[in-house]
């Protein structure tokens, strides 16, 4: 898809991924996902628990669990293709070109180490510091991420941080040596609200202070607008639609993405008489073991038609900057 970004950074191709089960068929939990990233872009990746977003963000930094397979396409960084890169040479990609925000702040972080150690250790790794150095670069970092006693925060342990606290140690530590790509997964999910505000307005100044891309995955829909210049709509391991964070909220394309979009608080908060009933989308994910032709959110669709049931749609571009697989907008 085209982009008012010029500058690729990251080209997903066609990516497959699997997962085998014990006594099981495979599940596919990646099918044939294609998405760029632009330097200094933020891209938001929406979608239900189980649609795959998780391990399509994952699959990048190559921390899928061992039972996972990849089994087509690739992921283009740099002119190289990260998923043909030995294990040494990820090495020095993860942490310093590319970096990650994990969804737990308490399992991102070593309970028996000083928060400060932890993150001179990504320091240590990647970049040439001697002590003091890197005891003063970490510093800085800490106070970049909000705090205003780096010093004490240093070393803290993280039993003694908050959990917003945590959070943004996990946040300096990704961004430690000043990676071009940082995938941030479910960020704000373990934080109230006005704990998320925070750290989505950090996110914010790091990307505008240091041209940093992010890669944002979320199952809320409402952290999007103001953070992710285009969103990325996953359904069941596909991508059903891109486009930019304004039109998928303005003109939602597809019948899934137009759901999403009546779910979000936002959205309802701004429908008059909102004390009517919230909405539910009908139905359940399918069965990620049993796939067969057709449309995956047909079952579900109110606007489903016979065309649906029997043929996989193709991806259409009936927008400028805006894709969509759905037989409402063409064969």
């Amino acid at each position: 898809m085209a982009s008012v970004f010029n500058d690729d950074l990251v080209q997903i191709i066609d990516l497959t991924i699997s997962y085998s089960l014990p006594g099981s068929a495979p599940v596919r939990a990646v099918d044939h996902a294609s998405l760029e990233i632009h330097r200094g872009e933020v891209i938001g990746v929406l979608g239900e628990s189980g649609s795959g977003k998780s391990t399509l963000a994952a699959a990048i930094l190559r921390l899928l669990p061992p039972n996972a397979h990849y089994d087509d396409g690739s992921i283009m960084f740099r002119g190289g293709n990260l998923l043909a890169l030995a294990e040494l040479e990820l090495r020095t990609v993860r942490g310093k070109e590319i970096s990650l925000i994990s969804q737990d702040p308490a399992l991102s972080v070593n309970p028996v180490i000083r928060v400060g150690d932890q993150i001179s250790e990504v320091v240590r790794a990647h970049l040439a510091m001697n002590g003091s150095e890197r005891r003063q670069h970490v510093e800085e970092l800490l106070r970049a991420v909000g705090f205003d006693l780096p010093r004490q925060i240093y070393s803290a342990y993280p039993h003694q941080l908050s959990g917003g606290q945590r959070q943004r140690v996990g946040i300096a530590q990704a961004i430690a040596c000043r990676p071009v790509l940082v995938i941030a997964d479910e960020p704000t999910s373990k934080l109230d609200a006005s704990l998320q505000a925070e750290i989505l307005a950090l996110l914010c100044e790091i990307r505008k202070r240091d041209g940093t891309a992010f890669l944002v995955i979320s199952h809320d829909p409402t952290i999007f607008p103001g953070l992710a210049d285009r969103i990325v709509i996953m359904y069941a391991g596909q991508v059903v639609e891109e486009g930019k964070t304004a039109d998928i909220f303005r003109r939602p394309l597809h019948p899934y993405t137009q759901a999403l979009v009546r779910l979000s608080e936002r959205y309802f908060a701004s429908v008059p008489g909102s004390h009517a009933r919230f909405p539910a989308i009908n139905g359940e994910a399918p069965d990620l073991t049993r796939i067969g032709g057709g449309c995956r959110f047909e079952p579900r669709c109110p606007e489903r038609m016979q065309v649906c049931t029997n043929c996989d749609p193709r991806e259409l571009t009936p927008e400028p900057f805006h894709r969509v697989s759905c037989f409402k907008y063409g064969n």
